[in-house]
């Protein structure tokens, strides 16, 4: 669960996004430095890498799925899956394995991995990730619905057995973040 300075969709992005910036500097989780990047990010002071650096970044890794690393069946992936609301935008695609790409299905990258392993994602690709989720959001004006108006969100949310399963109902997850996207089922 996210600390209590968290309070918006918006916070909660760019909370998972510090965390992908301590992972980067410190190859763990500091908890100090990640509330200090998370204020930075928040007031403006630093920003959310943009495309071009993130692009270059992406081609020097190995050609191997994002996943879990396996350099067999590799095809090109959806983060945001397109019967969700996903583009064709190098924003969001990434490698995968036929096995990864097969067990996600259309599922979000939080729902797929859940609580205990969606920080072990890669830090470009989970960077990517969370940009896409901030233009949605963005796209759908929820970006500043707060801890307190959560329901908002949970009322609308095609992700309610997510919750029950990691007991988050009505708390400000990273599940959130993926409550707008449509499920065509």
């Amino acid at each position: 669960m996210p600390p209590n300075y968290v309070r918006t969709i918006k916070d909660e992005i760019l909370y998972e996004y510090a965390k992908l910036i301590s992972r980067s500097a410190y190859e763990n989780l500091e908890r100090p430095f990640i509330t200090n990047r998370f204020f930075k990010l928040q007031k403006g002071e630093i920003k959310i890498s943009d495309t071009i650096r993130e692009w270059e970044r992406e081609q020097e890794l190995k050609k191997e799925c994002v996943f879990c690393g396996s350099t067999e069946n590799l095809s090109t992936d959806h983060l945001i899956p397109k019967n969700r609301g996903g583009n064709d935008s190098a924003d969001n695609l990434v490698l995968s394995c036929k096995s990864c790409n097969s067990s996600r299905g259309d599922k979000g990258i939080f729902e797929w991995l859940g609580l205990k392993n969606k920080d072990s994602l890669h830090r470009i690709v989970a960077g990517k990730y969370l940009k896409e989720l901030l233009r949605i959001h963005q796209e759908n004006g929820t970006l500043e619905i707060t801890k307190s108006n959560i329901n908002e969100l949970c009322s609308r949310c095609p992700l309610p057995e997510v919750c029950k399963k990691w007991n988050t109902f009505h708390s400000l997850t990273c599940f959130c973040l993926e409550s707008i996207l449509p499920y065509n089922k």
